[in-house]
Order: structure tokens, then sequence, then C-alpha cells
């Protein structure tokens, strides 16, 4: 408590400290105000590992994307190249390419970040939270002994210790010899 016993400090309510940065055109991906006609995934798989983009793998009709938006440093994103957004609509050599790259994926993260566990995960649909829904995708994010928990990352700014780019070239070497 404050000097002033009348008087309470918001230490008093919230005596833990935090950080944080400030991103304010982030708002304009959460609100969905920058209009896009093509799937950023389609994008993605069209330009490739060796592209511009955030894709560090792609073979087989299958692709790996580091998030644009990562809730944890070395979060990426597993797909099919193929835009389809219903589990079912894939075909086997698919689903079975996917299964494998999500295993590989979680075994070069386990080798690049040493994390102390990992959370693997889909949002199937609009509704269930799928911010893209027409194209699948399954997340893989790493995670620490003393990261903030996963549902507080999802809504609020987390500083992450390296950048999209510093994580690409940390992840490229692995994925680029990565045969399925």
């Amino acid at each position: 408590m404050t000097e002033n016993k009348n008087k309470i400090s918001i230490e008093d309510i919230w005596p833990q400290e935090r950080d944080y940065i400030s991103r304010p055109e982030r708002l304009k991906y959460i609100r969905k105000l920058i209009p896009s006609e093509e799937c950023v995934f389609c994008n993605e798989a069209r330009l490739g590992p060796e592209g511009k983009g955030l894709c560090i793998y792609r073979k087989h009709g299958v692709m790996v994307v580091i998030n644009k938006y990562p809730y944890n440093t070395g979060h990426l994103l597993v797909l099919p190249v193929r835009h389809v957004g219903n589990l079912w609509d894939l075909n086997e050599q698919e689903y079975n390419a996917l299964s494998q790259l999500l295993r590989k994926s979680v075994e070069i993260l386990e080798s690049v970040y040493q994390p102390h566990g990992m959370n693997l995960g889909m949002n199937h649909g609009k509704v269930a939270g799928a911010g893209i829904p027409d194209h699948l995708h399954w997340h893989i994010i790493p995670r620490w002994s003393g990261d903030t928990n996963f549902f507080p990352l999802i809504a609020e700014t987390k500083v992450h210790p390296e950048t999209l780019e510093q994580s690409y070239e940390r992840l490229h070497a692995d994925f680029n010899k990565l045969e399925l």
C-alpha cells in the first residue's frame, strides 16, 4: 500500500510489472480492414521457399509457412498447397503428406529451438476460430517454461527474441534438406 492510506496505486492492484510494445498497424489485420483478393496461403505457395515470402518448405502438395503474426518464436503453419477448407476434402495422399510433415516440423523445431513443449492444433471453420477458414492449416507453437499461457498469447502482445527473418534463417537449412 502507498503512504497515503486513502489512495491505492496501480502497483497495489497490479503488482506484476509488464512490458509491452504497441503495434497499431496490427489492428487493421485483426479487424480485417486490409482487403485481400487472394488467399495468403495460396500466395505463399506460389512464392515457394525461395521467394520473398514466409514459405519455408513446399513439396509433394504440402508446405510449411512461418506465421506472420506468431504467438511465440518459431510458430509454424503446416498446410496443403491446394486451397481446401475441410479436412474431409483432403485426398489420402495430401492427408498422409500433411501428417508426416506435421511430425517432421515438430522434430525440426525441437532440434533448432529445444522448447520445453509445443502446442499443436487447428481451428476448423470460422466459428471454431479459423482466421483463414477456407485454407486448412495446423499451428505448431514452441513453448518454454515461464512463457505466457497459450490463451493470453492470442489476445495480448508478446515480445519475441528474434525476427521472422531470423526464424526463417534458423529453420531454412533443416527444411531445405527435408524429404517426405
